[in-house]
């Protein structure tokens, strides 16, 4: 990442009185979703670096909708400047939440992600469609959540995990991120959402045709809802793992876009 003291890097916490030359470029906001933690968008971070963009990814707590987007509306508030925020799968429901109380956000890119509309939870936006394979490939804990309201939490069983959360990705990738799997709170896929950021800001969608962890079909449903500018992808639910040059790419639009408007 870049010296937070140079002019292209993210200023957290200095608010105003920038000279026009030290006005801060945008920042990509990269937030991982559930079975996966950020080290999954290594390749993508090192395109968007080479390509001389500011980026920083947000931990997501995967405990519960609401709570998740406070912890990422809290971080997105220090950094000065626009930012582009880009959510892979259920974190579209937490970023798309924070989303609309932060006037920093110019952008929202869903890569295979949940964009939920006000009243709708995870589990609800999917049910009129096919299930994806992670419903038969995942498992619920018999202890309760640490942090969470209340209940078990979610696992991809490790040796289902290659095919249903990043088919194609390296053997060797994969197997490493079934072990690194970060679980969700069972609770958060159904915790109804009170906000949606993407009915006021602009919205790109990237579907993969390949899906295992959620449904094309679904996918398709919520990028057409939202009006967003939408792309495909020849890969899994996790394509940036495989392909981070396409993804980088397509996140790079929406920075484009949002400079212009």
């Amino acid at each position: 990442m870049s010296d937070p003291q140079m002019g292209m890097g993210p200023r957290m916490g200095m608010g105003s009185g920038l000279g026009p030359s030290d006005v801060p470029g945008t920042t990509i906001v990269l937030v991982h979703g559930a079975f996966s933690d950020a080290s999954a968008f290594g390749g993508v971070i090192r395109e968007l670096e080479m390509d001389g963009h500011s980026v920083i990814t947000i931990p997501t707590p995967l405990r519960g909708l609401a709570s998740d987007a406070e912890s990422i509306a809290t971080r997105v508030k220090t950094i000065d400047g626009p930012v582009v925020l880009a959510g892979h799968s259920y974190a579209g429901a937490p970023m798309g939440q924070a989303a609309a109380e932060l006037d920093n956000v110019t952008a929202l890119v869903f890569l295979a992600g949940i964009g939920l509309d006000v009243g709708e939870s995870v589990a609800g936006v999917q049910q009129p469609f096919p299930q994806p394979m992670v419903v038969s490939t995942s498992y619920l804990t018999d202890y309760d959540a640490p942090g969470a309201a209340g209940g078990p939490e979610l696992y991809i069983e490790s040796d289902k995990y290659h095919e249903t959360f990043c088919a194609d990705a390296p053997t060797d990738v994969a197997e490493v991120m079934a072990v690194t799997q970060r679980p969700v709170a069972g609770a958060a896929l159904q915790e109804q959402a009170t906000a949606a950021g993407w009915k006021t800001i602009p919205s790109w969608y990237l579907i993969s045709e390949n899906d295992n962890g959620v449904s094309p079909e679904a996918e398709k449903f919520m990028a057409d809802r939202m009006k967003a500018t939408t792309e495909t992808i020849n890969g899994s639910h996790a394509a940036f793992v495989a392909q981070p040059r396409k993804v980088a790419q397509f996140i790079e639009k929406a920075v484009g876009d949002g400079r212009a408007a």
